[in-house]
């Protein structure tokens, strides 16, 4: 079983690294030290029901179902331009938070950062595409103890990945002591929700026309 237990830290780990919208939030947050622990913990809460549901039989159904996936991915494509958006505005005027853990910053209510997260994280269907079609794909095909362990491995590494994210951003803090790293951050960010957020317009295109 333990060889289970590792393809299942692997295969999710593999998925969850690859850079992107909720990555490149956790890692602002992290650096900011704003209520870090919350964000890690509601991406992490997302992804292990996810997973869980995935390698339940959950995604089998999610594959039936195109008009979900197209409207989610019109709705997720105009939240992440909305906030790519905001991080160019943020880069253009130089006012991200410089002081870091320093009362002076303003810090968003918790109530706003689980929402900003929750939004981020299941307004793309790529999440689903990667923990209930992928992992639950590959789940699927285990038997019940297998999947114990599969399921065990895949949640192990979606935990130590934004919690290790979240807090570990912290060591490049006096990195971004300078106000012009914080302009690059926050175009880097720009870019990759808008990169994100093209590629999730194509999706419903190409769908549409098949």
């Amino acid at each position: 079983m333990l060889s289970i237990f590792i393809q299942g830290l692997l295969i999710s780990g593999g998925l969850i690294v690859a850079i992107g919208a909720q990555n490149a939030y956790l890692l602002r947050q992290g650096l900011l030290g704003q209520k870090v622990y919350y964000a890690c913990a509601v991406c992490f809460i997302c992804d292990a029901l996810l997973i869980s549901l995935g390698i339940l039989g959950v995604g089998t159904v999610l594959q039936q179902a195109p008009f979900f996936l197209n409207t989610l991915a019109l709705i997720g494509a105009l939240f992440l331009y909305w906030y790519g958006l905001n991080s160019f505005i943020r880069a253009y005027k130089g006012n991200s938070h410089l002081d870091i853990g320093q009362s002076g910053g303003k810090e968003q209510s918790l109530s706003k950062l689980v929402f900003t997260t929750l939004a981020i994280t299941l307004l793309n269907p790529h999440v689903y595409l990667d923990t209930l079609v992928i992992i639950g794909g590959i789940g699927g095909t285990l038997d019940s103890e297998e999947k114990r362990w599969f399921l065990l491995g895949s949640v192990l590494a979606s935990f130590v990945w934004f919690f290790g994210l979240g807090y570990a951003s912290k060591k490049l803090i006096p990195l971004f002591e300078s106000s012009k790293t914080w302009v690059v951050l926050d175009i880097i960010i720009g870019l990759v929700m808008c990169w994100i957020a093209t590629n999730l317009g194509i999706f419903v295109y190409q769908n549409l026309c098949v």
